[in-house]
């Protein structure tokens, strides 16, 4: 007979996680796993999927449906599902994955035909193996019946003021050269003094938050008409979401790719001559001349919070002297923000 772990109430626990929100205690809903005992027999899934599930293995909470899913809000198989998707999206076989995580591949195989429930601490293991993103562990680990590993902190929560402040020295010391903080949608966090030199002229209705860094480039009430090499720069800037998008799905970031596709010029043929043999320059018409920009993007390397491994800085960086005497003039133009 298998045996099943309860507490010392002798009731069986729910998990608990700190909510995004509310940064207090939840209490983990009743489809989430909340017990085990050891088993080594199967049995099959009462629901129409039918998959093998081991015996006694895991125990819902009171009150709640057996489903025989190990699963949060999803269905039958959800976590294999999950992890055979990101392992073929990483092109990496079952013994890549089993030799990264430092397991066997006939265990992967076993935990993604749902024949075999991962611990947590394997299941952790498992996506750092194939870089799934903060947000999408958490995911996992749900989907696996075990409560989310890593918080989301607002931005602008005490907690993250070393963060903020690191942040802004960077983008200050990027003066007079634009800079910006960006989510993960491409959602504007924070700007230098010397964004405004980019968004001159840009419709308000696009500058009110939240502002959306992508659409404010390529959108024709925004940068777009400033733009000399519009047709060259807009497909490497859409290129650059697409490949985020394929490599960690987003939805809304899809569903951005394909608007800014309708607004943009058809594809050139083959790379202009504005390639400068490494990279897509901004060619960007300005007050001062054309200026010409390359970019460069940075994150944090260590995060262990959603918010801060989704932030991303953009530096524009001139191209020429040119570009760098015109944003230097410009730079003395505009006023600190702090005294």
């Amino acid at each position: 007979m298998a045996l099943r772990r309860r507490s010392a109430s002798g009731s069986f626990q729910t998990a608990t996680y700190r909510s995004a929100n509310s940064f207090g205690s939840f209490t983990a809903p009743p489809s989430i796993v909340v017990g085990f005992a050891p088993s080594l027999r199967f049995r099959r899934c009462p629901q129409p999927c039918g998959q093998a599930i081991p015996c006694g293995e895991w125990q819902l909470g009171a009150g709640a449906p057996d489903t025989g899913c190990v699963t949060s809000g999803t269905r039958c198989g959800g976590f294999a599902d999950a992890l055979r998707e990101w392992r073929q999206r990483r092109r990496v076989s079952q013994l890549e994955l089993a030799l990264r995580a430092g397991t066997t591949q006939r265990h992967v195989s076993f935990v993604e035909s749902g024949r075999s429930v991962p611990g947590r601490a394997m299941v952790v293991r498992l996506a750092e193996s194939l870089e799934v993103p903060l947000r999408e562990r958490n995911a996992l680990l749900l989907a696996a019946g075990y409560a989310p590993a890593y918080q989301e902190t607002r931005f602008d929560d005490p907690r993250l003021g070393p963060v903020r402040a690191a942040l802004e020295r960077v983008l200050e010391g990027h003066h007079p050269y634009p800079a910006v903080i960006v989510d993960r949608h491409g959602d504007l966090v924070s700007a230098n003094r010397a964004f405004g030199v980019l968004t001159d002229g840009v419709a308000p209705g696009l500058l009110e938050p939240p502002v959306n860094l992508p659409r404010v480039l390529l959108d024709p009430d925004g940068m777009a008409a400033r733009i000399v090499n519009l047709d060259e720069w807009a497909w490497h800037v859409i290129d650059a979401l697409h490949r985020e998008a394929a490599r960690n799905p987003n939805d809304r970031l899809e569903a951005l790719v394909s608007e800014l596709k309708e607004l943009v010029p058809d594809r050139p043929r083959q790379p202009g001559p504005d390639y400068l043999g490494f990279a897509v320059p901004l060619r960007l018409r300005s007050s001062d001349g054309e200026l010409r920009l390359l970019t460069t993007l940075a994150h944090f390397g260590t995060a262990v919070d959603v918010t801060v491994a989704e932030l991303r800085l953009e530096a524009f960086l001139p191209a020429d002297e040119a570009t760098a005497s015109a944003l230097t003039k410009l730079g003395r133009a505009t006023p600190p923000t702090h005294p």
